[in-house]
């Protein structure tokens, strides 16, 4: 593409560089190698997460090369930067736990202030792990620029007595081994064979959930999300995004507006019911919308997920991992399984400007294994439902795909946090029947709201899954199964009644009507409510980025977020800047 095709309208980054008084600036830019037809193109932000936070990271560097040669390639001047990652398989069981959600947030805001301050045309971000996926798609509709998402795949299984295994396999084992039923030397070898090269968790958990997002929102190509991390395809697809990104650059459309509407979030939702996917969808979902000024809550989501069929057999609540989806045709095949039984809207946009139907034309059919059917899926209603109840008059979320019984009660242990029930766990001093109840875990009593995945995963590998059940006002890792609830709002440290449950008091778990309730006289309740002492927040939250995460996040029921949605900054353009 020339230089005089792109220049057929104005863009925003020549406020930065063009007329007598930006020479300064051009010197800047010609010292970092850039020529005169450089400068005169549409300059495009290029960001990742690379970096040896985990093995999610470790790779992105090369997606990013990729994306760079399709944006030159077409006429762009690739402007290349990195923002942070935490490695929620690194941080949890422990305090590092608490910035993991916080980490979403830095994300989307340090994107935000390079990308404003140096005016670039158009952003690719290129993420892994859990927190850079939302992160990354809450600044691409802040920012409201022509932009697009690309992650960097999951992670191969590793085998173990000739069964594929995963890092959900590995935590199991742990707690097979507090169970007797292991020993240390097989937990050792499973923990040297289950992540055997780069990439994000391999079953349908947080990450690869929010990819699959990704697509269905428009913003990533279509089937690039379930491709192998190690797979040479990919640099294929990265290179193809960046051409399809400086088109959406040259013509000005799609925004990234025009991509996330409500039909659009609507999607998102049956996307996740389909697949049993992370019940922190129901978190990031929301605070996306945000960024465009809609108000969709956790009563939106509950709605899709009631209405949307189950669909697949991926991991946690089946045998398949996203490298299998992969292979049978990846996310096309169960988006067009969904449109063609009336579960998605097909009029919302693309990247490339194709709507969604036309772009899903011809997708293969479903595999039976992996992915059946629309006729015939395994539940009529999705993989997660919101919860409602006076413990969760906010809302709360299980994901019950998988679950074998629809009912549990059972007597309250109230642990007060994390490492209480840990260490409980641990000891293998956890009762069948019993309904363990974590607080103080919730946007701003944990502070962050940290996920549990280490105690559901060992409950899990204890055999005690459905067992005991597990209601916090924290949240779950997309690996999480069995009878868990949480996201419970309002949260302990927001005055939830959560936070008055004492040991013994009986707890419902109904998931025939959907609802989770204390079956304690409100007389009794009220009494405690007066006698309780008033709450200090933790040492944690003193100084440093906590302290003003905490000041200003919002419940988890409207994504946790930490400002007031609907961004605008106007451009140079509209201030009448030259």
């Amino acid at each position: 593409m020339s230089t005089e095709n792109t220049r057929k309208r104005r863009f925003r980054s020549e406020v930065m560089k063009v007329g007598p008084v930006k020479a300064a600036a051009r010197s800047f830019l010609r010292g970092m190698g850039l020529d005169d037809e450089d400068i005169a193109q549409p300059f495009i932000g290029v960001v990742s997460t690379q970096g040896e936070m985990s093995p999610c990271n470790t790779q992105l560097s090369t997606i990013a090369e990729h994306v760079v040669r399709g944006i030159y390639r077409s006429g762009g001047t690739p402007r290349e930067f990195t923002t942070i990652s935490v490695s929620d398989g690194l941080v949890n069981g422990h305090s590092g736990m608490h910035f993991s959600l916080m980490s979403r947030e830095v994300i989307a805001d340090s994107i935000e202030i390079v990308m404003r301050a140096h005016q670039y045309d158009g952003l690719f971000c290129v993420g892994a792990c859990d927190k850079n996926f939302p992160g990354m798609l809450m600044a691409l509709v802040r920012l409201n620029v022509p932009g697009a998402f690309m992650n960097g795949g999951p992670a191969l299984p590793g085998r173990y007595k000739d069964e594929p295994v995963e890092v959900k396999t590995v935590a199991e084992y742990t707690g097979k081994l507090i169970a007797k039923q292991s020993t240390e030397e097989e937990l050792e070898d499973v923990s040297r064979k289950a992540w055997p090269a780069p990439g994000c968790c391999a079953g349908q958990f947080t990450a690869n959930t929010m990819g699959m997002i990704a697509e269905v929102l428009g913003f990533a190509p279509l089937g690039s999300s379930s491709i192998p991390a190690v797979y040479s395809q990919r640099q294929a697809v990265a290179r193809q995004a960046g051409r399809t990104l400086m088109k959406a650059v040259t013509d000005n459309f799609p925004l990234p507006r025009d991509l996330l509407t409500r039909k659009s979030l609507e999607n998102a939702c049956a996307a996740v019911a389909a697949t049993g996917g992370s019940t922190n969808a129901a978190l990031h979902i929301p605070a996306i919308a945000n960024e465009a000024g809609i108000e969709f809550t956790i009563d939106d989501v509950a709605k899709v997920f009631e209405r949307t069929p189950l669909i697949t057999h991926l991991s946690p609540s089946g045998p398949y991992l996203v490298s299998d989806l992969y292979e049978v045709g990846g996310v096309p095949v169960i988006l067009k399984q969904l449109l063609d039984g009336g579960f998605l809207h097909g009029d919302c946009l693309t990247l490339s400007g194709e709507t969604l139907a036309d772009a899903l034309a011809d997708a293969p059919a479903p595999d039976g294994k992996v992915v059946v059917s629309i006729n015939e899926p395994r539940s009529t209603s999705g993989g997660l439902s919101v919860l409602r109840g006076n413990l969760a008059p906010g809302g709360a979320v299980i994901k019950n795909a998988g679950i074998e019984r629809t009912n549990f009660r059972g007597p309250a242990r109230v642990f007060e946090c994390e490492e209480e029930c840990l260490q409980a766990v641990v000891a293998d001093d956890i009762n069948d029947g019993e309904v363990l109840v974590i607080r103080n875990e919730g946007p701003v009593g944990g502070p962050g709201m940290r996920e549990l995945v280490t105690v559901t995963a060992l409950l899990y590998g204890m055999g005690k899954g459905e067992s005991t059940a597990l209601i916090t006002d924290g949240r779950f890792s997309g690996a999480s199964r069995g009878f868990c609830v949480g996201y419970v709002t309002p949260e302990a440290a927001a005055d939830g009644l959560i936070g008055l449950v004492e040991n013994g008091d009986p707890i419902e778990i109904d998931l025939s009507d959907r609802s989770v309730t204390l079956d304690v006289a409100d007389e009794v309740l009220e009494t405690r409510r007066m006698q309780r002492p008033e709450r200090e927040l933790k040492q944690i939250v003193r100084g440093g980025y906590a302290e003003k995460y905490v000041a200003s996040v919002g419940p988890a029921t409207r994504g946790a977020v930490t400002h007031s949605g609907s961004v605008h900054w106007p451009n140079e353009a509209e201030k009448g800047g030259s």
